[in-house]
């Protein structure tokens, strides 16, 4: 299944993503991750959610190839509100998230990590929105979360990745580890939480939120009106027109690599 969710230890529940190839998220899917986390975190026998991925990195952000292969902006416009869902939940839900980043986190993974309670991640970990590449804008709010804000804007405006160990140095990483390590490590934290009383872990996540100097929902809202004009100017369809024929273009090449057929063989 593409999105599981399992109970590893009396109050410690990890819901795992797995879209091979990069895990880009249908629409769908990110209303599914939201309702997984929610429900998860509902649970009174649940103390702390583990949000973690399969395969070569924890997420890609949207599918923009579902995007483009549909007409009219209804993928667009159901990927919109599904990112706001997922990001929200993570932020919403009862009890603390640990997210386990493992490989890369760009685009809509911003979203997920930068609303999430603790971070850890593989030593190889890489962070970065490529959303202005794309002609569309969003998770600004939530990397302004992981680095300070000229480097936020420096990073958004170049589309440039950050490291795990950077985010170590800014202290938002809490923790950069082997890879087959992750998991240990963040169970590790996940069982400090568990030893609480998830009553009084509940009653601190609502109040952290409450205290929070920056409305994550309405700042994000607010991206989104931006990236709405982009696609009604045709400057986003441009972008993740040439992005999917680059995409096309790479595997074909790789395709014809591996059969001998490249140029020069």
């Amino acid at each position: 299944m593409p999105i599981t969710t399992s109970r590893v230890e009396s109050g410690i529940v990890t819901v795992t993503v797995d879209f091979p190839p990069v895990n880009a998220l249908p629409s769908a899917a990110w209303f599914q991750l939201a309702d997984e986390i929610l429900t998860a975190g509902a649970d009174p026998e649940t103390s702390v959610v583990i949000l973690r991925a399969e395969g070569r990195g924890f997420n890609a952000g949207v599918d923009i190839k579902e995007m483009q292969s549909t007409s009219g902006f209804d993928a667009l416009i159901g990927a919109n509100k599904g990112c706001a869902a997922a990001f929200s939940a993570v932020y919403d839900c009862a009890v603390p998230v640990i997210v386990a980043v493992n490989g890369f986190c760009v685009g809509g993974g911003i979203g997920l990590v930068g609303n999430a309670d603790v971070i850890v991640a593989s030593d190889d970990a890489v962070f970065g929105l490529p959303e202005v590449d794309r002609g569309a804008l969003g998770a600004a709010t939530h990397l302004a979360r992981l680095v300070p804000q000229h480097m936020m804007r420096t990073l958004y405006y170049t589309a440039q990745n950050v490291t795990a160990e950077q985010l170590v140095r800014f202290g938002s990483v809490y923790r950069a580890v082997p890879r087959d390590e992750l998991l240990d490590a963040a169970l590790e934290v996940a069982r400090m939480i568990d030893t609480k009383d998830t009553r009084v872990i509940r009653a601190a996540k609502a109040a952290i939120n409450g205290i929070d100097p920056v409305d994550v929902k309405r700042s994000y809202l607010l991206e989104q009106r931006y990236t709405y004009e982009l696609n009604l100017a045709g400057v986003a369809d441009e972008h993740r027109d040439a992005f999917v024929a680059g995409a096309a273009s790479e595997r074909d090449g790789s395709t014809a690599a591996e059969t001998g057929e490249s140029k020069g063989e």
